[in-house]
């Protein structure tokens, strides 16, 4: 099924599949899996472009809602047909919440279906759609933001004869890296993050002190009935990851308080703010999947058991109550998934014992194929990101070095999202080192 529209600068067309939820049967139940084809207006929508499937960042994030020809697209229709992808349970896709999990049964029921919304799933999909859009014979490229790199590895070590090129962006996995592993080295860096975000806005110490003292005394409602701990407020430090995240973080901080009534109260703006960042109602996913992106049968056979919030206590510094009582610092915390957010969250509420299950699992399939990468025939350029708080650049280095003819660019000028703020420019570099012009 398909649909043609058109916005400024781009028409796109719709395209929904029905894939097997558990590819090992291909006969059993089948999703729905939504993906939106661009094109740049002018050219003939029957067009002989090569395509580049985009694979976005996440994991449990629908792919972009373009408006036009913007951001890292107005670079890729220059060239590419180039399909969004929702992965599996995201945005059109069959989507998988609260609401719709709900249908399922019970949590048992419920993890037993999410084991298959992995890495290995949705390249599985895309090499179903690409057989179904181009043919057999037909490769195509791919582009994958942060998650999407990861899942752009699985695409070369399960399924490198449907691909032309490679392009990464802030997503090169640590191919044998446990959970634990990646948290171990996250917390360091999310430290180097808060005294970056302190050093420029120096005044926001003791902001942060006062809010901190607040909530350990007494949490506070946010607007969609969500608590917010200070174990959640210094969730928010997820924003420190992206180049305008420090001062995003900064301006909500510097409208927390009104005078009410009896003194000085969190406002709503702040609250309102604060639950924007916060809430995982709009992608659940992310949430409920998080650790399981890590998990490995040969790395984690013991399963990823809420991996971030064991690591977390080897870096007392975290520990809000101690800093407030030290007179430290608070500091924010980053791409992390606590047990408590299945407490705080009314979107994650029901889906508690559920993500307990998938947190305990312990046969996760391994998503990379090192001796497969290691004789790689695919054309890879990949962009590393100096400091990256998401993904460890030594990992990511690691990586480049044990897939075959993979090239990189480090560079310091972008965060995390380059892909997506700067115009083009990230993919530019990389198209041209795939095309040995840079």
């Amino acid at each position: 099924m398909s649909t043609a529209s058109r916005l400024p600068g781009i028409a796109f067309t719709d395209h929904v599949f029905q894939v097997p939820l558990d590819h090992t049967a291909p006969q059993g139940e089948q999703i729905e899996v939504y993906a939106r084809e661009v094109v740049a207006s002018g050219r003939s929508e029957g067009a002989d472009l090569p395509w580049l499937l985009f694979l976005q960042g996440g994991p449990g994030g629908k792919a972009g809602r373009p408006l036009g020809r913007d951001g890292w697209l107005e670079r890729a229709l220059d060239d590419y047909r180039v399909l969004l992808l929702d992965q599996r349970g995201t945005g059109r896709s069959t989507p998988a919440t609260r609401q719709t999990l709900a249908r399922r049964g019970g949590a048992k029921e419920q993890a037993e279906y999410l084991a298959h919304f992995r890495a290995d799933s949705i390249v599985r999909d895309a090499e179903l759609i690409r057989r179904r859009l181009l043919g057999d014979d037909r490769r195509w490229s791919v582009l994958g933001q942060s998650f999407g790199g990861f899942c752009t590895l699985t695409y070369l070590s399960i399924a490198p004869e449907g691909l032309d090129q490679a392009f990464i962006t802030g997503g090169l996995a640590g191919l044998r890296s446990s959970a634990d592993d990646v948290y171990r080295a996250a917390y360091p860096r999310v430290v180097r993050k808060n005294e970056g975000h302190y050093a420029r806005f120096p005044q926001d110490v003791e902001a942060v002190r006062r809010i901190a003292a607040h909530l350990a005394d007494a949490p506070a409602v946010l607007p969609d009935g969500g608590r917010l701990t200070v174990e959640a407020f210094q969730a928010l430090g997820l924003l420190l990851g992206g180049g305008s995240g420090s001062g995003t973080l900064h301006y909500l901080l510097e409208e927390a308080w009104v005078e009410g009534t009896d003194g000085p109260e969190l406002s709503d703006t702040f609250l309102a703010g604060a639950q924007a960042q916060l809430s995982f109602a709009q992608g659940p996913l992310y949430a409920v999947l998080h650790e399981s992106i890590y998990g490995q049968r040969s790395v984690d056979p013991a399963g990823t058991g809420w991996s971030a919030a064991r690591v977390r206590a080897e870096f007392p510094e975290f520990d809000a109550r101690a800093a407030l009582e030290s007179g430290a610092p608070v500091l924010f915390t980053g791409e992390m998934i606590y047990p408590w957010m299945f407490d705080t969250d009314p979107a994650l509420r029901p889906l508690k014992e559920t993500a307990e299950l998938l947190a305990a699992r312990t046969d996760w399939a391994d998503l990379y194929d090192p001796a497969r990468l290691a004789a790689n025939e695919v054309p890879v350029v990949a962009a590393v990101y100096h400091d990256d708080m998401y993904v460890d650049t030594a990992d990511s280095l690691a990586t480049a070095r044990a897939v075959r003819g993979l090239r990189t660019w480090v560079t310091n000028e972008w965060e995390h999202d380059g892909l997506r703020v700067s115009g083009g420019k990230v993919l530019d570099r990389l198209i041209a080192m795939a095309r040995g012009e840079a």
